[in-house]
Order: structure tokens, then sequence, then C-alpha cells
């Protein structure tokens, strides 16, 4: 009879307290709802502001970014703190457990610093071509931590801030134009003003080579078994590499008809009986 008066003054003291935290765990529901609506509602405002404006979608993505992660985390402490944890205690916990987090997360650290040095001296944007940390592709996304890259094979490549921002980046769209330099050999026998005349026509032929700077053919080297001549010519960003595979499949039409050989390695059997 004891043990069932101490089992009903249990579910009693349960129930007391389920009432008492009740309240509070119903408010902390309640904040976190709103919360998170509004961190959703004030990303949607900044991209509907970036929609309006003509400002880098860089930026954009950066802030979006920082704005959900941040605001996330005094979420966290508001929620927390209704819940009842003391904000001294809080304080407490969070510094210590910043401290920690800290040391173990120095590469996010770096990462977030290089994110922020990419948004400020933009060494490149969205939509821009770049080969950085041994990868080509376009910039997709820029956030606070990584960049995004659509690689030609349309693979997502993603690179950490900290070191994209401390090593080499090669941005092919920083400029309008670019220039391409394409190598091709001739046969020794084969006449060396005829080919460049044929070179600089492929040139003029297509509308996307620009015409200035104007392009330009020379004799690179003379090789063992060829003479290699060089091409170089400008075209516009968009257009380079329906330029350059035009090109390339000229040269073998053209000089095909032309009879100019262009060398290729060849080995000799000699049977020996």
């Amino acid at each position: 009879m004891e043990k069932f008066i101490d089992y009903q003054k249990h579910i009693e003291n349960a129930i007391d307290w389920a009432w008492s935290v009740l309240p509070d765990l119903i408010m902390a529901l309640f904040i976190l709802v709103i919360g998170l609506w509004v961190i959703k509602f004030l990303n949607r405002m900044v991209h509907r502001f970036f929609d309006r404006k003509d400002y880098d979608e860089t930026l954009e993505s950066f802030l979006q970014s920082f704005i959900s992660i941040g605001l996330k985390a005094i979420l966290f402490v508001l929620v927390v703190t209704q819940l009842g944890v003391k904000s001294s205690s809080l304080v407490a916990i969070v510094g210590a457990a910043g401290l920690a987090i800290g040391l173990a997360l120095q590469g996010s650290l770096a990462n977030f610093a290089g994110g922020v040095l990419i948004l400020v001296f933009k060494p490149f944007k969205i939509g821009d071509f770049i080969s950085a940390q041994g990868v080509d592709g376009t910039v997709k996304e820029i956030t606070i931590f990584t960049t995004k890259l659509n690689t030609f094979g349309n693979q997502v490549a993603i690179l950490p801030n900290g070191q994209l921002s401390n090593n080499n980046i090669i941005n092919y769209n920083a400029e309008h134009t670019r220039r391409d330099k394409i190598d091709v050999g001739i046969g020794y026998g084969s006449n060396i003003k005829t080919a460049k005349d044929i070179l600089l026509k492929i040139c003029a032929d297509n509308p996307d080579i620009l015409k200035e700077p104007i392009p330009e053919v020379y004799v690179g080297e003379l090789g063992d078994s060829s003479v290699n001549l060089t091409l170089r010519f400008w075209a516009r960003n968009e257009v380079f590499w329906p330029a350059h595979f035009y090109v390339m499949e000229e040269i073998k039409y053209r000089f095909d008809e032309a009879g100019i050989e262009i060398p290729f390695p060849q080995r000799v059997i000699h049977n020996e009986a």
C-alpha cells in the first residue's frame, strides 16, 4: 500500500512538473516557429532587394548565408533561455563551447575569413569561368565557407574559401576578350607562306574572330620532323570556344585541299627473314 502511495506521489509530481514547464515549452516552440519564419522572410527580402537593384550576385549569396547562420544562432539562444536556462549559465556554456569549437574548427574559421576576402576583393563573381585548386568551372554559388563551381561535365565542385583565397586563381571572364594560341606542324617539304596564308584566311572567314587585334602567324619552332607554326587570334569570351573548334577543324580541311602535309608519328617495321 505504501509503495502504491509513493508511485502516486511520483506521478502527481510529474504531472505538476509537466504543467509547470508546459507554458515555457509552448512559448519556446512558438519562438522557434516564428523565428524560422522571420529568417526565411528576411532571406526572401534580401533576394527581392538584389533583384530590383543592380548588385553583384556574390554579395546576395554571401549575405543570405550569413543572415541564416547568424540569426539561427541567436534563435537558439532565445529558445534555450525560454526553456529556463539562465543567461549567465548559457553565456558560460556558450563561451566554453565556442573555445572548444573554435580550436576544433580552425579550418572553418579560415574559410569564413576567405569568404570575406573574396567578397571584398572580388577576384571572381557568380557566372565567371575560373581555374583554381586544379578545378575548372563556372562559379555557381559563393557562401561564407565554400564556393561551388559547375565543371565542364556538369558536376558540382565545392572549394573551401580559405584555400581559394590564398592560392592562384585564373579568371577567364575578367576581360571581355581572350586570345587563343594554336600550334600546328607542317612538313618540311610544304610551303610555309601558303600555310600561313591559309591560317589567316580561316580567321578572316570567321566573324567571331576579332579583326583587331589582327591575327598573327609565325614560325614557332623547327622541330625534328615538322615546321611548327603558331597561330594567335582574339575572340570575345562568349564565343571563344566555338571559334577555337572552328579553326581546329578548318585547318585540317584546308591543309588537305592545299596538299600541305601535317606530319604524324610513323613506325616502320622491317621484316628480317
